[in-house]
């Protein structure tokens, strides 16, 4: 792994050295500040994300933390921040039990002391939902209708507000929906039945 310091340099944050060091390029470095700002969401007053995203990148420019082969730098470095921001809800949680009793909007834990699971979803299941919709997307690449329909579901829109909205007639929309059902089963792809 590459030292922080190499002859004389001085960064100001690791995440300075990661750059300046050709760890991680510019776009992937506004990734990881995006994916740090949805950890630190709740989390207490002295842990930025900022903090979250530094730290993050010292672990892995002193060594402390080595990435595996076949996982990318910013999935990896995704899992730190993850990590950090369990381990400051566990130091919550154990300072929580040992003080006075916890304020209701200060509430860290559910029935039985367990630690309620953070709703929204980590890097890795945004990662895995964006490849997925890559994948569909290639998958009617050809078909404008499909594409049409899959972005209004998307959007949360009831079929007949698809129609509306892209001017899609109701044959053609039921058509659609069957190519789409029909390619999905030819791929061995499954999905619930929706009434639209």
């Amino acid at each position: 792994m590459p030292q922080t310091k190499p002859r004389g340099k001085v960064f100001t944050t690791p995440a300075d050295a990661a750059l300046e060091l050709k760890v991680v390029n510019k776009v992937d470095l506004l990734r990881l500040k995006t994916i740090a700002r949805i950890h630190a969401r709740g989390l207490p007053a002295d842990a930025g994300w900022a903090d979250l995203l530094q730290e993050a990148f010292a672990r892995v420019l002193d060594g402390s933390r080595q990435r595996p082969e076949g996982i990318s730098l910013v999935v990896f470095l995704a899992g730190i921040m993850r990590s950090l921001k369990s381990e400051h809800w566990r130091r919550a949680l154990r300072r929580a039990q040992h003080s006075e009793p916890v304020l209701p909007n200060q509430e860290l834990s559910g029935p039985e002391g367990r630690e309620l699971p953070d709703p929204s979803p980590d890097p890795e299941r945004l990662w895995i939902t964006f490849q997925e919709l890559a994948a569909i997307n290639k998958l009617f690449a050809d078909d404008r209708v499909v594409l049409l329909i899959i972005n209004g579901l998307g959007d949360g829109l009831s079929a007949e507000q698809i129609r509306v909205a892209t001017g899609i007639s109701k044959t053609d929309y039921d058509s659609a929906r069957k190519r789409m059902r029909r390619t999905l089963l030819r791929e061995g792809l499954t999905c619930t039945q929706r009434s639209t």
